[in-house]
């Protein structure tokens, strides 16, 4: 979403953002994002409040009458997917505007209420595929109702219709008969470091330094396979780990690490800008996207830790999913691809690649040259532009 709106506001566009502000660890990041944004915004704060309560309780009564239905309105179905739905819709209805754009599934409904209330065309970022997003969504027939009533009543009307890998695209083609272009979440080169950087050859007194991150550490990213894999390998390592950590999810990876027998302490590492991630890479020996199968949506997802190891210059780790090993080939000596339940497998393969400097210095240079020459933002916003300029109505106005 930050994306596209400095995309938007860097090509003429007036944008305004409505967002949601959930979470009080990612405040101080969303101040620092809004304290240089080109454009305004409004954010809907649904942590507290009588307002936030009381919409979080008509969506559980929304949600147990819903039980059994065979049919729900596109409105309601908006609220039991997400309390703030229609409140984001009516904030963003406030804001004139020639389009509207949403983001995530609540931003679905959002943008296409406001548009419907204000007759303008609107559109949608499929950045995963939300029918099988979560085990929840999959398993809870309420949630898989309302997520299906809002995309099959909402898709087809899209102007505009993106998705964030082609085989999410394909997924939305197959369930709803839409064809979203795949724009992927990919970086600006303006957030690379200004050069390669070279952290010296790894050895006894230098563990290699292995990283991931994201806005939250825990379960079900394949961490648990990852320290598995790092305890069995010759080559002296050191996991690192960015993104907020609850003290239950700390005290259970670093008893995992002492029963694994991995040596060296985890460590963890704050949240930091977003602007900042490539270049807080850089550094490390190896990034980590080891995405497990399981929702559906991991497994044909690309994630944006893929496209910050190659903007840093860093070989990765990639798991085997169905999307990661389509997209391997792409970049080459960059990626190392394994079977996350192999850790045997995946160490000695991961110790012969340390073995090698040149190797490794080959594979620095190939992540370095893929983000420059194809996976990089400064590309891959052109085609996003030109699906708005295409999809905005003859005499349109600027605002989005």
């Amino acid at each position: 979403m930050v994306k596209n709106a400095s995309a938007l506001s860097e090509a003429g566009y007036r944008v305004h953002v409505v967002a949601g502000r959930y979470s009080r660890p990612l405040d101080a990041l969303d101040r620092e994002i809004h304290s240089g944004a080109a454009w305004a915004h409004t954010e809907a704060d649904s942590r507290g409040g009588p307002g936030a309560a009381a919409r979080k309780l008509i969506r559980r009564m929304l949600r147990a009458w819903a039980r059994g239905k065979t049919k729900i309105p596109v409105r309601l179905a908006a609220r039991i997917q997400h309390a703030e739905a229609l409140h984001l819709a009516a904030l963003a209805a406030r804001v004139p505007a020639q389009f509207y754009l949403g983001h995530c599934l609540p931003g679905l409904p959002a943008a296409a209420f406001a548009a419907h209330a204000r007759g303008v065309p609107y559109g949608f970022d499929a950045e995963d595929f939300h029918d099988a997003e979560t085990e929840e969504a999959i398993q809870d027939p309420v949630e898989a109702a309302a997520r299906r009533t809002i995309q099959s009543a909402l898709l087809p009307g899209c102007a505009h219709l993106t998705a964030a890998s082609p085989l999410i695209g394909r997924r939305y083609e197959e369930a709803y008969g839409v064809k979203p272009a795949t724009i992927l979440n990919v970086f600006p080169l303006a957030e690379a470091p200004a050069a390669p950087v070279d952290p010296g050859p790894v050895g006894a007194d230098r563990p290699a330094r292995i990283y991931w991150f994201s806005q939250t550490t825990g379960r079900g990213r394949g961490l648990e396979s990852v320290v598995a894999t790092l305890a069995r390998m010759r080559t002296p390592t050191e996991l690192h780990l960015r993104g907020f950590a609850s003290a239950d999810t700390v005290s259970r990876l670093e008893s995992l690490r002492r029963t694994s027998g991995l040596a060296r302490p985890i460590v963890f590492h704050a949240q930091g800008p977003a602007a900042e991630m490539a270049r807080l890479a850089a550094a490390f020996d190896l990034g980590l996207s080891t995405e497990e199968s399981q929702p559906l949506n991991r497994d044909i997802c690309l994630t944006n830790k893929i496209f910050t190891y190659l903007l840093a210059g860093i070989p990765q780790l990639l798991s085997r999913t169905t999307a990661q090993a389509a997209l391997a080939p792409e970049i080459g000596e960059a990626a190392i691809l394994c079977d996350l339940g192999e850790s045997g497998k995946t160490a000695r393969r991961l110790d012969e690649f340390f073995a090698d400097p040149g190797r490794v210095a080959r594979a620095r240079r190939a992540a370095w040259d893929a983000a420059r020459n194809r996976f990089c933002w400064d590309i891959e916003k052109g085609k996003f532009l030109d699906s708005i300029r295409r999809n905005l109505p003859v005499g349109a106005g600027r605002d989005i």
